[in-house]
């Protein structure tokens, strides 16, 4: 059989299967090995590269500005922070900071960016589910979280716990970056066609019909049934999160007590709940869901179609994600969920966001779960790694 054009272009750039899509950990360690798109100023550490995703760690040192800035295309970040700096934090041996505050962060990597390589990047799963607000920023950059193709220079992180005061440190890792190769398309037929080949969702009543317009479509559990244990014979369908809290060390695993930090909230029988004007929430998807190991998702962030709030800060969906060879579709999204301005009422099954999916240039070597230490593999209703279970 005859060799694809897009085949042989793999073979000599060395991408994968594909010469377009998101690049996998194996890519990306040999990229790194060889000092190409991404450099950083200390060795690479172990577990930072996920299976289509690398974790960003932050520098020494953190700058408390008045307010959020883009640099815009005429502008380096650090020319912006002149404007609106106001103090200097040093984080080599953790430093606090404070809820409502924003921060800019300088990163220990750098891109070093060829024409066709471009990058999206998003909070970490458990930085989103603490409500942490953190963004990347480029300099002469139109909008945050995206590094243009062919883009050479330093990384920023803009950090702004909402709720819990952070403790964080030079090397703390709060957002992730992925990295593709050109501008593959991945439109609703070719999801179709996907979700026929391999179950992208599946519901409790045994339904995996999928909603497919714009992307897969994600509704609300308000019924309690990813999770019945909440210790009063009632059914949690979620929690929000408590004021004037402890603060929260990022780096710990399993460290606090979940009663400390969230009020669990249950159902009722109308199967509804009111989104009260700026609280934090976590609520959990109606829908199983299932990444195919040669392909990654990302949530839309909040549509203004949808309601007054915004969903999912986190919302890199990584390969493997809820899938078992074989097996239906087994962990739910995870929603991090604040309102705006009115209160909101949020009915079971309403639809709350969308998953976008993208191939990759060739599946990992590991998907989400497989030994990488993942938190969030067959998750119902959970809370961050930082809290215990």
């Amino acid at each position: 059989m005859a060799a694809t054009i897009e085949t042989l272009i793999s073979a000599d750039e060395s991408y994968g299967r594909f010469s377009t899509g998101i690049l996998p950990s194996h890519v990306l360690r040999r990229l790194l090995d060889q000092g190409r798109e991404l450099t950083a100023a200390e060795p690479f550490a172990p577990g930072q590269i996920q299976p289509a995703s690398i974790d960003l760690r932050l520098g020494p040192v953190a700058y408390r500005v008045r307010a959020s800035f883009l640099p815009g295309p005429s502008a380096t970040v650090a020319e912006k922070l002149r404007t609106v700096f106001m103090h200097e934090v040093d984080l080599r041996d953790g430093a606090v900071l404070e809820a409502g505050s924003v921060y800019i962060v300088p990163l220990l990597e750098r891109a070093e960016f060829s024409a066709r390589i471009s990058g999206g990047a998003n909070p970490k799963s458990s930085t989103g589910r603490i409500d942490v607000f953190t963004r990347l920023i480029t300099d002469y950059a139109p909008s945050f979280d995206r590094i243009e193709p062919g883009y050479r220079g330093p990384l920023y992180a803009e950090i702004c716990p909402q709720t819990f005061p952070v403790l964080v440190r030079k090397g703390s890792r709060l957002n992730q970056l992925r990295i593709r190769h050109g501008s593959p398309s991945f439109g609703d037929a070719a999801l179709r066609r996907l979700h026929e080949q391999t179950a992208l969702v599946a519901m409790d009543d045994g339904n995996s019909e999928p909603n497919i317009d714009d992307g897969l479509a994600l509704s609300i559990d308000l019924k309690g049934n990813a999770d019945t244990s909440s210790g009063s014979g009632g059914k949690r369908i979620g929690f929000r999160a408590k004021r004037h809290t402890g603060l929260i060390d990022v780096d710990k695993v399993g460290a606090l007590d979940p009663a400390d930090y969230w009020e669990s909230i249950e159902a009722n029988a109308r199967g509804d709940m009111v989104l009260d004007p700026d609280e934090f929430y976590i609520l959990v998807s109606r829908e199983r869901v299932a990444i195919p190991p040669d392909h990654a998702a990302e949530m839309v962030p909040f549509n203004p179609l949808v309601g007054e709030f915004r969903v999912h800060y986190a919302g890199f969906f990584d390969p493997g994600f809820g899938f078992e060879p074989g097996k239906p579709p087994s962990a739910r999204g995870v929603l991090e969920v604040r309102s705006r301005e009115v209160p909101f009422i949020l009915e079971h099954g309403q639809i709350i966001g969308r998953l976008i999916f993208e191939r990759l240039t060739d599946p990992p070597p590991e998907g989400y779960g497989e030994g990488l230490g993942s938190n969030y593999q067959r998750q119902g209703l959970k809370l961050s790694k930082h809290f215990r279970t």
